[in-house]
C-alpha cells in the first residue's frame, strides 16, 4: 500500500462514518410498509403503462421509481391511503408527459430500437410458426407506433382503459379530466389509430 493509501484508510479510521437512521415510530414503519407492499402489487403493472407511454424501459422505471419515492415522501399528507394508488397512477402519468417533453421529436414515433419483442413473444414465437411469429411482432410494432403518435392525452386514455382496464371514473380521476371527457377522447383516439393502421379500407 502506497503512502496516500495508508493516509485515507488512516483518516477514515479516525473519522466516524455518519450514519442515516430512520425515523422511528408507527408513521414511519406505515410509510415504510405501505409504499412497500403497493410496490410489489402494482410496479411492474405501472412499469409496464410508462413502458407503453414512453417506449423506453429504462426510463419507465425511472419514472415509477421517481412516482413510488414522491409517495414515499408525501405518504404522511395523504388524507385516505387507499388512494395511494391513483396517486402513483397520477404521478407515472405526469412523469411520462414529462419525460415526453424533453425527448426528441424524433423518437416520439419509436424506431427500429424501439424495444423490440417482449419475453412472451418470443416464447410465442417457438411454439408459432416463424412465419406467423414475424408478421405477429411486426403488426405489434405498428400498433405501439400508431399508439406512440397520437396526442398525449388520446394515448392515455387508451392505456389506461384498454392496457390496464380501468373503468372510465378512476381514468377520469387519474388524468384530473371527466368520464364524458375520457369517452370522447377514447373515441376519437381509437378512431385515429384505426385510420392510422389502415383498417376500414
Amino acid at each position: 500500500m502506497d503512502i496516500v493509501g495508508r493516509t485515507a484508510a488512516r483518516s477514515a479510521q479516525q473519522r466516524p462514518v455518519p450514519q442515516i437512521i430512520a425515523p422511528a415510530g408507527p408513521a414511519h414503519a406505515s410509510a415504510e410498509d405501505g409504499v412497500t407492499a403497493l410496490y410489489h402489487a402494482h410496479a411492474l403493472g405501472l412499469i409496464r403503462l410508462a413502458h407503453i407511454m414512453l417506449g423506453d424501459r429504462a426510463a419507465a422505471e425511472d419514472v415509477v421509481q421517481d412516482a413510488f419515492c414522491g409517495l414515499y415522501r408525501n405518504w404522511s399528507r395523504l388524507a385516505d391511503q387507499a388512494k395511494a394508488l391513483p396517486y402513483v397512477r397520477s404521478s407515472v402519468l405526469n412523469g411520462c408527459r414529462t419525460a415526453l417533453r424533453r425527448r426528441p421529436v424524433a423518437r416520439l414515433a419509436g424506431g427500429p430500437g424501439d424495444g423490440g419483442a417482449e419475453p412472451a413473444a418470443l416464447i410465442a414465437a417457438a411454439v408459432a410458426s416463424a412465419e406467423a411469429a414475424v408478421l405477429s411482432v411486426e403488426r405489434r410494432r405498428e400498433v405501439m407506433t400508431a399508439l406512440r403518435a397520437l396526442p398525449g392525452r388520446q394515448r392515455e386514455v387508451l392505456v389506461l382503459r384498454f392496457y390496464l382496464d380501468l373503468p372510465d371514473t378512476d381514468i377520469a380521476r387519474d388524468m384530473g379530466i371527466s368520464p364524458s371527457t375520457v369517452r370522447s377522447t377514447a373515441y376519437r383516439a381509437l378512431a385515429a389509430l384505426g385510420r392510422s393502421l389502415g383498417e376500414g379500407k
